[in-house]
C-alpha cells in the first residue's frame, strides 16, 4: 500500500524549502517544535521522529543534514526490499540527495523535488548516473517480470553493451528510448508470458484486467483454475494484469480474495448500477444475473469498468461450476485504479501513549489508514503521525458509537484505523467490533457492506505490561486480569472471579479499580485476598504510564487504601510468593517462577 511521503523541516532556515517541497509532494510537512513557524504538526525530537516514521514504512525528506537522517534510521536498516525511501534537502534546495531506496522510488522523489526547487538530484546508483534509467524500477503501469536478471542487465549495459527492444508493446515503453542501441541486451515489453534467459529483460504492460464472479463458498482452486486457464487462451501474462475486479457483494468473498492475493494485483469493487452502466459493452449479457444481483453481467462488467471506457474485452465470459471470469484490455497501461478497494479496519493498539512504546506495526497501520477513529486523547497521543488525517473523535462512553462508525466508513471502502490504548484486544474496542459484527442486523448490527470490510488487529502494550516492565518482573509467574467496573459485568460475577483468582494465588492485575461512584470493590478484593496471602504482600499502584506525570507506588496488601487509586492506575497485587527486592536504582518487584527449587531438586538428584 503506497504511503504519502511526510517531509521534515528542522530548522528556521530550511522552513520555506521545507514548504516548496511539500507543495511540490502533496505531502504533510512537520516540523521542528520551538525552531519551524508553521507546520502541519510538530515533534520535539528529530531523530526520534524520523525513526518513528521511518519504521512505520513512511518515506521521509528531510530538510536538513543527511547526516541527522542517516543517524536516525540506522539502527533500524535491515532489509532494502522493504524499506522506505530516505531523501535529503539542503537548506537552500540546491542539494536533493536520495540516502535509501533509490529502487523504490527515492530516486524519483529526488528528481522530482529536485525539478520543483531548481535543484540538482545527487542520485548515485549507478545504473542512473550512467543511463539515465533503473530498470529495475518501471514507472506507473509496467512490471519487471524477471527481475532476477536485472543486475546481470545493467553490468552488460555499463560494461558499453547495448541494448534491443522488441515485442508489441515496446513503442510504449517511453522511459527505455534513450538506453544504447546494441545487442548485449534483448529487452522485451509484451503482455506475452515469455521466458527471458539472463541478461535479458521482460517487462509487462499492466494494461488487463480480469473480472470475476461466483456463486457464494466457491472453492478458491476453482477460480484460480478458471481465471489461468482464462489468461492463457488470451495468451496474457499474470504479470499484465492491474487488477482482479468484481461486484461489490464479493468483498468478502474467500475465493476472490484468495484470487487476487495470489495474482499480486489490487481487488476492485463496483456496485450493480455501476456494473449495469456497462451493459452496452457486454457481450453476454444475462437477465438471470440481472434478475439475481442488478446488472447484466458481473465479470463481464467489472473487467471493463475497471479497465476504463476505452478498453475492450480482450476475453468473453468464461464459465465453470460456480464461477465466471472474463478479461478487458485498456489501450495503455493502466496507471489509475477506477472502482474502490475492499475496505480494511485495523483495531491498533497504541501502548500508554509514548510513541517509543508504539509497535511499529501499529504505526505502520495508522500511517496507512484514510481515517482514525477514537478517544480524542487516544488520537493525540499519536501527534505528527495523525497529522492531515480525517478524525472522528468519540467521547468516553461512545464505545459502541466509535466502534460501529469505524466499521461503516471501512464499508464504504476506507482504509481506517480504530486508535485504542494499550492492547486493543484487552479490556478495549477489539471485542466490540467483534461483538457487533456477529450480531445479527435486527438486534443492532452494523450494515451489510460493513460486515464484508477486512478486520486486522495489532497488538499494544498493555497497561499491565507496562507497569510490570516499571515495577520489575510481577508477572513472572501465573497471572490474571480483573476490571473491577460493573458497568458491562454484574458485581457478583467480579466477587466471584477475585474468589477464584485468590484461591488460586495469581498475581492480579486490576483494572478500572475505582470511579466517582465506585469505591467499594476495591477495598472489598483487597479483603478476600487478605484471607488467602499474607498481609505484607506487595502491591503496586501505576499511573500515567509513559507520559507526563507516571507514577509508581508500592505498598502492602494490608495497607492498600482505596482514597490512594483513581481510574488511571493499574493496581497489580502480588501473589503468595511475590516479592520485593532493593536496588540502587530503588524498590523493584517480581515474582519467582520456581527456580530455586528447580535447581534445588537438580542439586539432590529429584531433577
Amino acid at each position: 500500500m503506497v504511503v504519502n511521503p511526510v517531509v521534515m523541516a528542522l530548522s528556521r532556515a530550511g522552513e520555506e524549502t521545507a514548504h516548496r517541497v511539500a507543495r511540490a509532494l502533496g505531502a504533510a510537512l512537520h516540523g521542528r517544535a520551538g525552531r519551524v513557524e508553521r507546520a502541519d504538526a510538530f515533534f520535539p525530537d528529530a531523530l526520534e521522529h524520523a525513526r518513528s516514521l521511518f519504521s512505520a514504512g513512511v518515506p521521509v525528506v528531510g530538510v536538513c543534514a543527511s547526516g541527522i537522517l542517516i543517524r536516525a534510521v540506522a539502527p533500524l536498516l535491515a532489509d532494502k526490499r522493504a524499506e522506505p525511501p530516505v531523501v535529503s534537502v539542503s537548506d537552500d534546495g540546491v542539494v536533493v540527495v536520495p540516502l535509501l531506496g533509490g529502487h523504490r522510488g527515492a530516486n524519483r522523489l529526488a528528481r522530482q523535488i529536485a525539478e520543483a526547487l531548481g535543484g540538482m538530484a545527487a542520485v548515485t546508483t549507478a545504473g542512473e548516473v550512467a543511463l539515465g534509467v533503473a530498470l529495475d524500477e518501471p514507472p506507473e503501469g509496467w512490471v519487471l517480470a524477471n527481475e532476477e536478471n536485472a543486475r546481470a542487465a545493467m553490468m552488460a549495459l555499463l560494461q558499453g553493451g547495448g541494448a534491443r527492444l522488441s515485442g508489441e508493446a515496446a513503442a510504449q515503453a517511453g522511459w527505455l528510448a534513450d538506453l544504447p542501441e546494441g545487442d548485449a541486451v534483448e529487452i522485451v515489453c509484451t503482455a506475452k508470458p515469455v521466458t527471458m534467459a539472463p541478461p535479458d529483460l521482460l517487462y509487462h504492460p499492466q494494461r488487463f484486467v480480469l473480472g470475476v464472479g461466483c456463486a457464494r463458498g466457491c472453492a478458491p482452486e476453482e477460480l484460480e483454475g478458471l481465471a489461468r486457464e482464462a489468461l492463457a487462451a488470451a495468451q496474457v501474462a499474470p504479470g499484465a494484469l492491474k487488477a482482479v475486479a468484481t461486484l461489490d457483494l464479493k468483498a468478502d468473498e474467500p475465493a476472490v480474495l484468495d484470487l487476487a492475493a495470489r495474482l499480486g494485483v489490487a481487488l476492485r469493487l463496483f456496485g450493480a448500477a455501476e456494473l449495469e452502466a456497462e451493459a452496452g459493452r457486454l457481450e453476454t449479457p444475462s437477465e438471470a444475473v440481472f434478475a439475481e444481483v442488478g446488472c447484466h453481467g458481473v465479470a463481464e462488467g467489472a473487467a471493463l469498468a475497471a479497465a476504463g471506457p476505452k478498453a475492450r474485452l480482450r476475453l468473453a465470459k468464461r464459465k465453470s461450476a460456480a464461477a465466471t471470469c472474463a478479461l478487458a484490455e485498456a489501450p495503455l497501461p493502466i496507471t489509475r485504479l477506477r472502482g474502490r478497494a475492499r475496505g480494511r479496519l485495523a483495531i491498533v493498539g497504541i501502548g500508554p501513549g509514548q510513541a517509543a512504546w508504539r509497535t511499529p506495526e501499529a504505526s505502520r497501520l495508522i500511517a496507512e489508514a484514510d481515517t482514525l477513529v477514537g478517544y480524542g486523547l487516544y488520537l493525540d497521543l499519536l501527534g505528527p503521525l495523525a497529522a492531515g488525517k480525517l478524525r472522528a473523535e468519540f467521547p468516553l462512553g461512545g464505545e459502541e458509537a466509535r466502534c460501529r462508525h469505524a466499521l461503516e466508513e471501512a464499508g464504504r471502502g476506507k482504509n481506517v484505523a480504530l486508535v485504542c490504548s494499550g492492547d486493543a484486544g484487552i479490556y478495549a474496542m477489539g471485542a466490540l467490533v467483534f461483538e457487533l459484527l456477529d450480531r445479527p442486523a435486527q438486534a443492532g448490527g452494523v450494515s451489510d457492506s460493513a460486515r464484508r470490510v477486512e478486520v486486522i488487529s495489532a497488538p499494544g502494550v498493555s497497561a499491565l505490561q507496562a507497569a510490570a516492565s516499571r515495577a520489575g518482573a510481577p508477572l513472572g509467574h501465573d497471572f490474571c486480569a480483573i476490571s473491577l467496573s460493573d458497568l458491562l459485568t454484574p458485581r457478583d460475577d467480579i466477587v466471584k472471579r477475585v474468589r477464584a483468582a485468590a484461591e488460586g494465588d495469581f498475581v492480579i492485575a486490576f483494572y478500572n479499580p475505582v470511579s466517582k461512584r465506585r469505591r467499594g470493590l476495591l477495598a472489598e478484593a483487597r479483603d478476600i485476598l487478605l484471607r488467602h496471602r499474607p498481609a505484607g504482600t506487595p502491591v503496586l499502584l501505576a499511573s500515567s504510564l509513559g507520559r507526563v506525570g507516571e507514577s509508581l507506588r508500592y505498598r502492602r496488601l494490608d495497607e492498600l487504601r482505596v482514597d490512594e487509586v483513581d481510574m488511571l492506575t493499574v493496581v497489580i497485587v502480588g501473589a503468595s510468593q511475590s516479592r520485593m527486592v532493593e536496588l540502587g536504582e530503588g524498590p523493584r518487584m517480581y515474582t519467582p517462577r520456581g527456580y530455586a527449587r528447580k535447581m534445588d531438586g537438580g542439586a539432590s538428584g529429584r531433577g
